[in-house]
């Protein structure tokens, strides 16, 4: 069964922290110095918030999978809609190591499909693509877009940079206009 996914930027951890305790009348199942998650039952949802510069609200959303064949058919209806998806596979985000795929809808928000595989001690492990791609947490940059080793990388210094993992508002718009059309004409002419 698939759960709903929600991760919003916050000004301040510790407060948002107590917040949604008592929202939600439990602990964080994951909590960090910048991050915390709640796996909800009821309702069936993944809640996470981190502090990590981005302006506060809405970061992105997501469906998380329970395992490869729920990520698979979620990928299936990707492609069966003709989206351009971002595949990631084996990234470190989010104190987690995942397989997942991105796209954003028609307003410009991020969503994630993904499936966790394992936790991770760290945020994210990927300095060198940081390096090549700064303005982007987890998106690679258009001419590596099609490589399966992006990261998820939030540049520190920049005022620009998603909080997490979904790619920057700016790095999506741009890889949508410039490659999408490009992407999906290109993989309907392989179809035909």
């Amino acid at each position: 069964m698939k759960r709903l996914h929600i991760h919003v930027s916050v000004d301040e951890l510790a407060t948002s922290v107590r917040f949604y305790n008592a929202l939600f009348g439990t602990e964080p199942t994951v909590l960090k110095h910048d991050y915390a998650k709640w796996l909800l039952d009821d309702p069936r949802v993944n809640f996470a918030i981190s502090q990590r510069g981005a302006k506060a609200g809405l970061d992105h959303l997501g469906i998380q999978a329970e395992n490869g064949d729920e990520l698979a058919e979620l990928k299936q209806r990707i492609d069966a809609a003709g989206m351009a998806a971002l595949t990631e596979e084996g990234t470190t985000c989010c104190y987690a190591k995942s397989d997942k795929h991105w796209v954003q809808d028609p307003s410009g928000i991020a969503w994630e499909s993904y499936h966790t595989l394992d936790s991770a001690p760290t945020y994210h492990d990927a300095p060198a693509a940081a390096a090549a791609n700064p303005d982007s947490c987890c998106a690679p940059a258009p001419a590596v877009l099609a490589s399966a080793d992006a990261c998820c990388t939030p540049a520190a210094s920049s005022a620009d940079t998603g909080s997490c993992c979904a790619p920057a508002p700016q790095k999506v718009q741009l890889i949508a206009r410039k490659n999408i059309e490009a992407i999906v004409s290109k993989e309907r002419k392989s179809r035909d």
